[in-house]
């Protein structure tokens, strides 16, 4: 059994710094979702988080949100399937700039904040990311929860999916992440992080915030950058993980064989 971890990171710009410190986070990852510049993140902090990705053999996705640094990407908006498309392209080939210049391959592609939301549900938002990836040209791995909209789309381009779970937040019986602005919803106890950490790559399942018990089919696992205490979360999930007798490893991208 194998699972892999995934963080979002490089969501600081300038002298603003958001999120675990990089360096303490990497070590108990196995792929990083590099901002891109749009609701966080600037050329000198993507060069230096794909380094030290290499520096800790973690692999580099794309993290692609909306233009919107003032709200950090969480504001949802309303985009036509060609915008959304290019500002994705977009995105991918700056952080692919970065990936050619420390000679590591680009994996994998994740929507960030209300993107990843509003593609959950939406198919033309869904449709304008899975646009933006085909357009590349790359046989980038697409990361999205099972059963949305965006994961059928990705399955009707023919792109491979890593399908995601959540150790950090609290889900709805319908399977979606419950709002942030919800109280309890954002979870930070290592214990329990981990606890469900261990429950989601073991059995796939999970308890929502009602106490009912929900299939969540996982090949990744994300514990967010931005939670307080990442850092800690993390290696108390890795070593969870590997307590259960689960491998801590990378989802298999094409990417890799180029």
């Amino acid at each position: 059994m194998t699972i892999d971890l995934n963080s979002d990171m490089g969501e600081s710009f300038g002298p603003y710094r958001i999120g675990a410190p990089t360096a303490e986070l990497l070590p108990w990852l196995t792929s990083a979702n590099v901002a891109c510049g749009f609701h966080a993140g600037d050329p000198r902090i993507m060069r230096e988080t794909v380094a030290l990705a290499r520096e800790h053999g973690v692999g580099v996705g794309a993290h692609v949100g909306y233009a919107d640094r003032v709200g950090f990407g969480r504001r949802p908006m309303q985009m036509s399937v060609e915008e959304i498309a290019t500002d994705v392209l977009y995105q991918i080939g700056a952080l692919y700039g970065f990936c050619r210049e420390a000679g590591v391959p680009m994996r994998h592609v994740k929507a960030h904040g209300a993107l990843y939301n509003q593609a959950e549900r939406d198919a033309n938002v869904a449709e304008g990311i899975v646009q933006g990836v085909r357009r590349f040209g790359l046989p980038l791995v697409v990361v999205a929860a099972e059963g949305s909209a965006m994961a059928a789309c990705i399955r009707a381009a023919g792109l491979p999916l890593a399908r995601e779970g959540f150790a950090d937040r609290a889900y709805r019986p319908d399977g979606t992440l419950a709002p942030r602005r919800e109280p309890n919803t954002v979870l930070t106890d290592p214990a329990q992080v981990a606890a469900r950490a261990v429950k989601l790559a073991t059995t796939g399942r999970v308890t929502a915030i009602d106490g009912s018990e929900i299939e969540v089919a996982a090949d990744t696992l994300c514990i967010h950058g931005d939670t307080p205490g990442a850092q800690v979360l993390a290696k108390a999930v890795h070593e969870a993980l590997r307590a259960a007798g689960v491998a801590v490893a990378p989802f298999a991208s094409p990417a890799d064989a180029i």
